[in-house]
């Protein structure tokens, strides 16, 4: 690492301290339109069986390890840090320059794939490019990408190729990130003005071609995307400030070419209420109730969706607890990874997840191809029912540092007369009762301290 990206590094890693969590997040739009695409329709109900997905967000921004793209966006908030040493203009062709240096050299996509697999999840989306306009596959549209840096004549330098081919090996639904805004493309960020925020920064109406312009590179490294690089399944947009009636990319025609390259393909259109918005995505948090249409939150296993050098994660509990809450509540779970600068999941990472596939491995029966159920909590015991409605999962969330009970209650969700009761955990038989609308389970001796699933029937 150069001295210079050495220094800023260094700095941000002090600013992040103070600021550990990003302040500006997605909020999710309000309603949703159905779908009206039968393929549409039946991938989304497939999506909604996997529950537990994987974001990786990997670009410049690995290389000093930093808040993915937004050091260079000219907000004054505190969450975007940003050399105080530099102007404005130089930190920015710093930023950029950092293409000569992202030369991932030990990237192994089989290792993502392999700890991803490892901890249970099922779908992973790879964010091909961010709102910095740096490329992560090979497009034909710009050099600005992996494919053209020091990484060019390495066998894997369209990595996006490789990412997305390890993970169908592993039979993994497979998602594109992809940045509707692009601050390194002279159509959006146009160097004739200066870039005082994130949107584009001239007048639209003034200058239509240019914006047509952008359209048309928009539309044409989205074909690149849906057309050469293999089976689509998503398609997670970014950007959502990128809508009508401002900044309107004509959805219509982008989303017409995606479904015939790849029909049946869900488009996310995050925050942008429509028929392109096939799935909702409410980022860092869990929405307080159960929601009538598909969801899933997108919470990063750091504080950051990148990779930042001794990042404090969250620990294997906290994610199960947060995946069973989202289960029940009728969501999924998206989590954000940051591969390293030289293209590996770090080992911290690998243990982590380890623990909650080895949890999922026990216990998956009652969060993956479930549904909610009317009364999907009581106290500290969560409820998904297979999707017959008559199979009920109750789902006890051990709060970290804590031991289990010697019994659980929970009111509504009474169990069947004389209904076998079992613990995921040993798959034994478990003693319980019922009074009324309160149910008591009796919990055996010498459990494993972890969350706890028990399976019954109702009525």
């Amino acid at each position: 690492m150069k001295i210079k990206t050495l220094f800023i590094a260094i700095s941000f890693i002090f600013i992040s301290t103070a600021y550990p969590q990003q302040g500006f997040v997605h909020q999710q739009s309000e309603g949703y339109v159905v779908p009206t695409d039968e393929k549409v329709l039946q991938k989304l109900d497939r999506w909604q069986d996997l529950k537990f997905g994987v974001l990786f967000h990997w670009g410049l921004y690995s290389v000093p390890g930093m808040v993915e793209s937004w050091s260079i966006c000219s907000e004054d908030v505190d969450w975007i840090p940003r050399d105080s040493t530099m102007t404005y203009s130089d930190y920015k062709k710093w930023y950029w320059d950092l293409k000569d240096q992202f030369n991932p050299t030990d990237f192994d996509p089989d290792q993502w794939a392999t700890v991803m697999e490892k901890a249970g999840m099922k779908y992973a989306i790879f964010t091909t490019k961010h709102h910095d306009g740096f490329n992560m596959f090979d497009t034909k549209e710009t050099d600005f990408s992996i494919a053209n840096g020091p990484f060019k004549n390495h066998p894997k330098a369209d990595v996006a190729k490789f990412v997305f081919e390890a993970f169908r090996k592993k039979d993994f639904m497979i998602g594109a990130y992809f940045s509707k805004p692009d601050w390194h493309n002279q159509n959006y960020w146009w160097d004739y003005y200066a870039t005082p925020n994130r949107s584009v920064n001239y007048k639209i109406e003034r200058h239509p071609q240019r914006w047509e312009n952008f359209k048309k590179f928009t539309y044409n490294q989205l074909n690149e995307i849906t057309s050469n690089y293999g089976d689509m399944d998503i398609l997670w947009l970014d950007g959502g400030w990128v809508a009508p009636p401002r900044q309107d990319i004509d959805m219509d025609h982008i989303a017409g070419m995606v479904r015939r390259n790849q029909p049946g393909i869900l488009i996310v259109d995050r925050t942008v209420k429509g028929k392109h918005e096939n799935y909702q995505t409410p980022e860092r948090s869990i929405p307080d109730e159960p929601l009538p249409y598909p969801w899933e939150s997108c919470i990063p296993l750091s504080n950051d969706w990148g990779w930042v050098p001794n990042a404090p994660y969250k620990s294997a509990q906290k994610v199960i607890n947060t995946l069973i809450e989202i289960t029940a509540k009728g969501g999924c779970l998206l989590l954000g990874v940051g591969p390293t600068a030289q293209g590996l999941i770090e080992q911290p990472v690998a243990e982590r997840l380890k623990k909650v596939g080895e949890w999922l491995e026990v216990n998956g029966e009652g969060i993956y191809n479930t549904r909610t159920t009317p009364i999907y909590k009581s106290e500290n015991t969560w409820f998904t029912a297979g999707k017959d409605n008559k199979h009920l999962y109750a789902i006890y969330a051990l709060p970290e540092n804590e031991k289990l009970p010697s019994t659980i209650e929970w009111e509504g969700n009474s169990p069947a007369k004389g209904a076998r009761m079992t613990l995921l955990q040993n798959n034994k038989r478990v003693k319980w009762r019922s009074d009324g609308t309160k149910t008591t389970v009796f919990l055996p001796k010498n459990l494993k301290q972890e969350s706890l699933i028990l399976s019954f029937n109702v009525n």
